[in-house]
């Protein structure tokens, strides 16, 4: 798994330009920003259709994710995402290999409280599982997705709650999670004993001022076969404009976006198609 991020809920009318663009690239895939209608506006079954349908048009997976429970440690927002996923299962059948949900950006926000995350996803995988949703499931680390910890303390027992053992766990690498080469290495090594497969669904250049050794991030995917997902195509506000990896949605990529690219482990390099494209 070799992509990047794409504001999908917030810029609809870009996406006629974004997939082709990302396309280009090499990456294999991309991981989507979608609304419930709980904080964003909701993505009806419609709008995942044509997200769909265009990836696969694009030859691209795609990884498709809530972000209106982003940083909440209320199960009741957790919950709301997999009533969406529910209520959007008619569209995600038949998209089983071309298609991954990443079941809540970001819940549970807290850190340190590991076994009450884990709570929270053996309640709602089942319900997933008993609406015919077979595909790969993506569960965040909580606190912002960089409490890696968690994963190594309580995530076979997230992996358990779901019966198809069909679960991957996702590290968000910033400031905390990706500050240098022995934290990457302990936060993903951790995480894989769980038996389970790890991305990194997110990861930038910089965060709140803080540097990211995405360098070391990118050597350690490398070597270990461990996926990653770039944050993000474009779309990010003006104090966080250099994680942008393009001006606009066209493709003139900017500096981040070069590395990300063009950069000794970039999609360039790396990236392949998935089988049956």
């Amino acid at each position: 798994m070799r992509g990047v991020n794409v504001p999908y809920s917030w810029y609809k009318g870009d996406l006629g330009s974004v997939l082709p663009a990302v396309a280009k690239t090499g990456a294999n895939v991309i991981r989507a920003v979608l609304g419930d209608g709980g904080k964003y506006e909701r993505d009806d079954a419609a709008s995942v259709k044509r997200l769909l349908d265009q990836c696969k048009a694009s030859k691209l997976v795609a990884v498709l994710e809530v972000h209106d429970a982003t940083g909440s440690d209320d199960v009741k927002t957790l919950e709301r995402a997999a009533d969406y996923w529910v209520s959007v299962a008619g569209v995600l059948k038949g998209h089983e290999d071309s298609a991954v949900i990443n079941v809540a950006n970001e819940w549970h926000g807290s850190s340190g409280k590991a076994a009450e995350w884990a709570r929270g996803y053996q309640a709602v995988l089942p319900r997933l599982r008993q609406a015919g949703l077979s595909h790969l499931l993506l569960v965040d680390a909580p606190g912002w997705g960089q409490d890696a910890a968690a994963i190594a303390q309580q995530g076979r027992a997230v992996l358990q709650a779901d019966p198809l053992r069909n679960t991957a766990f996702s590290i968000h690498m910033y400031e905390v999670a990706g500050a240098n080469a022995d934290t990457i290495r302990r936060n993903i090594e951790g995480s894989l004993a769980t038996g389970a497969p790890v991305v990194v669904g997110e990861f930038g250049n910089a965060q709140n001022g803080k540097p990211v050794d995405y360098h070391s991030i990118l050597d350690y995917c490398h070597d270990h076969a461990v996926g990653w997902l770039a944050w993000s195509w474009f779309g990010n506000n003006k104090d966080t404009a250099s994680l942008d990896m393009a001006y606009g949605s066209t493709g003139h990529l900017t500096p981040w976006g070069h590395e990300i690219v063009k950069g000794k482990h970039g999609l360039r390099k790396e990236a392949k198609k998935a089988n049956g494209w």
